[in-house]
């Protein structure tokens, strides 16, 4: 097994509401689940390839809970990574090179049951874990735009975190709204639901935690 270790910043679109069941074990709230994810590597190796600097994307959708699987999956990586980046991302975000579902990548990779070829990209991605938001942009495919939960009342901005000392994402994830709108291969429309904004620090052992 290849060692890696990855290091930055994702934010996360679902259908759910605001605190998504699944982060708890529960049931989704819609019956199904459809998911963007985005993610943005300040640092990162597949044993002596660098990946820093890199993007990487994925649409995600379930008939059911994710656990009961028959995913569909549509996988999307920076279009400036060469070869042996772009090989080492798809690895990793197919669960390769990892301890038995010790990632989230490991963990919805075994859920997947159509996986759509993978693309490669310019993938417009910025996200602010703090301040709740964030954007994903690919042309044609992909738009994701995250935002901080605001107060029906007054419209003030209302902070919320998840934590999960004992997970496979992340340790500390902030809680938005988010909207999202998928094209190409697959389609998913969903607006003003749950939205998640973490560091990630994740490895082939699982997270990372100091």
């Amino acid at each position: 097994m290849t060692y890696w270790n990855l290091k930055g910043r994702e934010l996360v679109n679902c259908n759910c509401d605001f605190g998504c069941n699944c982060q708890f074990g529960g049931l989704p709230d819609k019956g199904h689940c459809q998911a963007v994810f985005g993610m943005a590597i300040d640092v990162g190796r597949h044993g002596d390839i660098d990946l820093s600097g890199l993007n990487i994307a994925a649409v995600f959708h379930w008939p059911g809970p994710i656990h009961e699987g028959h995913g569909e999956c549509a996988a999307f990586v920076d279009e400036r990574a060469s070869a042996q980046q772009r090989n080492a991302l798809l690895t990793i975000m197919t669960g390769g090179d990892t301890d038995p579902f010790a990632t989230v990548f490991a963990v919805f990779a075994s859920t997947i049951e159509t996986m759509h070829e993978p693309r490669f990209h310019s993938i417009d991605f910025d996200v602010d874990v703090e301040a709740r938001k964030g954007h994903l942009r690919i042309a044609e495919h992909v738009d994701m735009r995250g935002e901080p939960i605001r107060s029906p009342v007054n419209g003030a901005e209302i902070r919320a975190q998840i934590r999960l000392p004992e997970g496979f994402e992340y340790d500390v994830a902030e809680v938005g709204s988010g909207t999202s709108r998928s094209f190409v291969p697959m389609k998913l429309d969903h607006a003003e639901s749950y939205g998640q904004f973490a560091h990630i620090h994740l490895d082939s052992h699982g997270v990372v935690r100091s």
